[in-house]
């Protein structure tokens, strides 16, 4: 999968209000979700309310499909998860809006198709829709007001979504396709600088050196060093050896 199939498809099984298939489509555009189908829409379709809702997201509304059934939308799926407020005795694993995120990430990036489903604001997922489902995915809320707008729903599962693809991301990436080095590199690394160290007197003490030690070790690999870097380094610490040798022997 590529392009919009490489992510989850939001369907909305009967929703009631235009503004809320606008809203929603608006909040999916956000977070990199652009494949919305709708269940006989309450509504009707088109809905000008939509397009005034979308903010924008045209791209999502013009797209949409409309279909007369959820096992109709929902056929060429491969996984899907119910969104509800409670499981109605169904023997699924119910998840958390990020650990659903996340899964759905994985099973994404395996070649799955996947989809996010929806129920109308009023009443939520009927039984029928729900056994279509792998999995449940619920969003805690107060108990004293769990009320929930369908737009709202999909922005926090379209967020989390949204999320799981940048924890998968290094936290700093310097040099783009840069390969990173591996980890006989990075001790390759080590050893010369804590000998170049070690040539100096830096240490002082073997119970200083047996400290310090982990901590450089530390403040290498949490960079997330590329090769070339690592190459460099290697060239810098070298050079500077050198020269602290020249020093020593009386050269310039």
């Amino acid at each position: 999968m590529s392009g919009a199939d490489a992510a989850p498809i939001v369907v909305l099984v009967r929703p009631q209000l235009g503004e809320n298939i606008g809203t929603a489509a608006r909040a999916m555009r956000n977070f990199g979700l652009t494949t919305l189908r709708l269940v006989a829409p309450e509504c009707g379709w088109p809905s000008a309310k939509a397009v005034v809702a979308a903010s924008g997201a045209h791209q999502v509304l013009g797209a949409a499909t409309l279909h007369r059934s959820t096992a109709e939308a929902v056929a060429d799926l491969e996984h899907l998860f119910a969104t509800t407020a409670r499981g109605r005795g169904l023997e699924l694993p119910v998840l958390t809006a990020a650990a659903a995120a996340a899964e759905a990430r994985r099973l994404v990036a395996a070649g799955r198709r996947v989809g996010f489903l929806f129920g109308p604001e009023r009443t939520g997922l009927e039984n029928e829709d729900l056994r279509l489902a792998d999995a449940l995915v619920t969003i805690p809320t107060d108990p004293g007001f769990a009320s929930l707008n369908l737009a709202q729903a999909v922005l926090l599962l379209a967020y989390e979504w949204h999320k799981a693809g940048d924890a998968r991301a290094p936290v700093l990436d310097p040099v783009a396709g840069e390969p990173q080095a591996t980890k006989a590199e990075l001790e390759g690394l080590l050893d010369q600088l804590i000998a170049a160290l070690e040539a100096v007197d830096f240490f002082k003490s073997p119970d200083r050196r047996r400290s310090l030690r982990p901590a450089i070790e530390v403040m290498l690999t949490r960079r997330g060093l590329g090769r070339s870097e690592v190459h460099l380094l290697r060239g810098i610490v070298k050079e500077l050896a050198a020269g602290g040798a020249r020093r020593t022997a009386g050269g310039v």
